[in-house]
């Protein structure tokens, strides 16, 4: 199962809004095949893991036991279902991570497995890939997308000068990292301030994966169409209160700022359009509303512990949470805090 959990993690950049997902085919004490799923409506984990298996031991598949990381699918979506392959190919024995809480899986692949005569065993490393894909277990037992929330402070605690004046704060192997933080989720948000001081590109150009659907908050439409977030490369998504209208990849969307649940709005059209995964990243007054909303599972804190800035924008205070990570990127501190204990809230290992 740790081999799954390695090749599962091989699609976090590629397989959203899917689950990763990897499986081991596994003859006596031999591996005959493995795989994992790759892209997003491409075949998944246990296809790749049979197509991967040498002619020379085919015949061997029938005396083998399948490991997959999360229980094999049931239903028709973009493939087939993985179970009935699973069953096609008289595999007798499987052993399944977690269950899949997907509304047309939760059990029915193990319940389809079973009947056919499989011998299915669930509950192995189970905690570990239920944490593997966090994001897809938020997004359908929350019903809102996994929420990360990234920024950088100095030694003193802020993360501009003042008057909102940019100051490099991260290195750039930090920089790096964070760019990798961006592949894993689906989208990623900044505020008004954020757009017009900084003017980030809100790619993932510095590592592999695809690009994540950019959003900015511009309530009165106050931003310069010069901005990189304009430029049409990637979809966008402007939300304001003032207009509803497409122009290629640029999508404004009018949201209601009467009430102070911008946050709970965000989250819900992103639910609607499939998003699972959303990384906010600034500013300090948008990051903190989402901290006071209680809209957060984890949050990524890079601190340069040599920059001292006396004055400034102030970072977001960050009221309970559970440290988890503490790591020295190139003398960069990155720090990792959950909301919950648990893999995500409201999701229990069973």
């Amino acid at each position: 199962m740790d081999r799954c959990l390695q090749l599962a993690a091989l699609g976090e950049a590629t397989v959203a809004p899917n689950p990763m997902v990897g499986a081991v085919l596994v003859h006596g004490d031999r591996i005959i095949g493995e795989g994992w799923h790759q892209a997003y409506g491409g075949p998944h984990a246990e296809v790749h893991c049979f197509r991967s298996v040498a002619d020379a031991d085919r015949h061997l598949i029938p005396e083998s036991t399948l490991y997959v990381s999360l229980e094999p699918c049931a239903h028709w979506g973009k493939t087939p279902p993985c179970a009935d392959r699973i069953v096609a190919e008289r595999v007798p024995r499987v052993v399944v991570g977690c269950r899949d809480p997907f509304p047309a899986v939760d059990g029915k692949g193990i319940e389809r497995l079973r009947a056919a005569g499989v011998e299915v065993t669930v509950g192995i490393r189970e905690a570990e890939c239920l944490r593997i894909n966090e994001v897809f277990f938020t997004f359908h037992s929350r019903k809102r997308p996994f929420i990360t929330l990234k920024w950088a402070q100095s030694a003193d605690g802020f993360i501009a000068g003042p008057r909102s004046r940019r100051v490099a704060i991260s290195n750039a192997a930090s920089a790096r990292m964070v760019h990798r933080l961006r592949t894993g989720h689906s989208a990623i948000l900044v505020g008004t301030n954020t757009a017009l001081f900084d003017d980030p590109e809100l790619s993932t150009r510095h590592w592999p994966g695809r690009h994540p659907l950019r959003l900015v908050v511009d309530r009165q439409l106050r931003l310069p169409a010069q901005l990189k977030l304009f430029n049409g490369e990637q979809p966008t998504l402007v939300l304001n209160a003032l207009q509803k209208s497409v122009h290629h990849n640029l999508e404004y969307l009018r949201l209601d700022f009467s009430q102070d649940d911008l946050a709970a709005q965000v989250c819900n059209l992103l639910y609607v359009r499939g998003i699972t995964g959303l990384l906010v990243e600034g500013g300090a007054r948008l990051l903190q509303h989402f901290i006071d909303s209680g809209l957060w599972d984890r949050v990524c804190r890079i601190t340069a512990p040599a920059l001292q800035l006396g004055s400034g924008i102030a970072a977001p205070l960050l009221a309970g949470g559970i440290a988890t990570v503490r790591r020295s990127i190139a003398g960069d501190w990155w720090d990792e805090y959950r909301a919950s204990p648990e893999v995500s809230v409201g999701l229990q290992p069973r």
